[in-house]
């Protein structure tokens, strides 16, 4: 089973210093750990949520306890898991998903979770991009959807006019990026045109998305173990041959993996520049010009109507212990009931820039006029929820997802830097990426 690779790597991390706070019952109260990944100011944010959580009842409490970046978080929660203390909750990046759900008896499924507890759970009032990323095939909840995202566009609307470009009208297509990104370039309107963060979420991923293309077989590993990666189609060689031309003519910047790119577009530097929707509160802090959000282009190539995009961020899984009492998954369950409220899910989602969890946190959000005082704030909801989801859609189900993102950003580096073709780049990538897909598919089948 995938606990024995995955438990196995731990052993090192000192398990006995990891326990924060065990869980207990004092004067009738149970309290839980929540072990979460979210820095100041975000995790300002968490530690408010657990508060008010406790303020609004008088038999459980959450004590939140921040562990270090997502990676750091699954660490140390493997550990104390092997000692039998691990934390009530786990806050999990979603490329983690496929790894926690083959963590066996370390988690307890949301679903399990509810119907234990004999509390009914509704998972339609999740919005469809949301629950479908962590959800099992059959439509049950595995784990409980908590501060998610989507890619969006961000530009500079003073640079856009420098170049005379229209500011209220960001390129719906690829085909007029590349337009604009080359008049931008040309009228010297900002030092970079055009750059974006999360390489692999935004060129493969959410590209692969929103045109209706599998990023993997077997509905991008949700259908079993056995996917096989499938960037390397014509549509998405073209993609990437797309990138390339645009380096070579300078209307395109690789600002580096993951997030290294994203202080680039505050600073003024990059006056266009893609990534999460959660950063609107860096941008309105920081940005010293007017600017915009739009929704993702699309390739007209490949498809006139674009589906929904996928999600990003993390959701909390409920985890096991020897000792763990009935009460505590209970306190558990009464969190997650907590945050899915209309006006608790609708004041996250205002306070920090995550989409909301629900149709009733968007509604409620929407009731109280926050859309029309933050424009564009919507539109990652709206392109979420844009046209049928379909396999190609979902979200994805892979296990080692992390390490296949690097091996992505790998071959794109070579090619950017003139060394391989996309073609050659892509199918190095699928190559590399199925060994690790078979290696996980070992580990698990057992």
């Amino acid at each position: 089973m995938y606990r024995r690779s995955l438990l196995a790597g731990a052993a090192a991390l000192g398990a006995a210093s990891l326990v924060d706070r065990p869980a207990r019952a004092q004067a009738g109260v149970t309290e839980i750990t929540f072990w979460h990944g979210l820095a100041m100011p975000l995790g300002g944010e968490v530690e408010r949520v657990c508060q008010k959580f406790n303020e609004s009842q008088t038999q459980y409490r959450v004590n939140p306890v921040f562990k270090g970046s997502y990676p750091e978080t699954l660490a140390a929660a493997i550990a104390a898991w092997r000692a039998g203390q691990a934390p009530n909750i786990v806050q999990m990046y979603e490329v983690g998903t496929g790894s926690m759900l083959a963590a066996g008896p370390a988690v307890k499924q949301v679903w399990q979770l509810f119907e234990d507890a004999g509390v009914p759970l509704d998972t339609e009032q999740y919005l469809a991009g949301v629950r479908g990323y962590y959800s099992l095939a059959d439509g049950r909840l595995a784990s409980m959807p908590f501060n998610s995202s989507t890619t969006m566009a961000w530009y500079n609307k003073d640079a856009f006019e420098k170049a005379g470009l229209d500011p209220e009208k960001f390129p719906a297509t690829w085909q007029e990026l590349v337009v604009a990104a080359r008049t931008l370039k040309e009228k010297s309107a900002a030092p970079i045109a055009f750059s974006n963060a999360w390489p692999t979420w935004v060129h493969f991923e959410q590209f692969s998305a929103i045109h209706n293309l599998p990023f993997a077989t077997l509905s991008n590993g949700f259908e079993g173990l056995g996917a096989e990666l499938k960037i390397n189609s014509p549509a998405h060689v073209r993609h990437l041959q797309r990138i390339v031309d645009m380096t070579k003519e300078g209307s395109y910047r690789y600002g580096g993996r993951d997030n290294a790119a994203e202080a680039l577009f505050p600073n003024g530097e990059a006056a266009i520049l893609m990534t999460s929707s959660g950063y609107r509160a860096r941008v309105s802090r920081e940005a010293r010009f007017k600017w915009g959000v739009a929704m993702l282009p699309y390739d007209t190539d490949i498809t006139q109507t674009p589906i929904n995009s996928v999600i990003g961020g993390a959701s909390l899984w409920a985890m096991t212990a020897p000792a763990r009492k009935p009460e505590e998954y209970r306190a558990v369950v009464e969190f997650f009931r907590f945050i899915s409220k209309p006006e608790n899910d609708a004041e996250w989602h205002q306070r920090t820039g995550y989409l909301p969890l629900t149709a009733g946190g968007f509604e409620e959000t929407r009731r109280q006029g926050y859309y029309e005082k933050n424009p564009g704030a919507d539109l990652p909801i709206r392109q979420l929820t844009r046209g049928e989801m379909t396999p190609n859609s979902r979200g994805f189900r892979l296990g080692r997802f992390v390490e296949i993102r690097n091996i992505i950003q790998e071959e794109m580096e070579k090619t950017l830097q003139g060394n391989q073709t996309p073609q050659s780049a892509l199918d190095s990538a699928v190559q590399r990426g199925n060994r690790v897909l078979r290696e996980f598919e070992r580990s698990n089948r057992g």
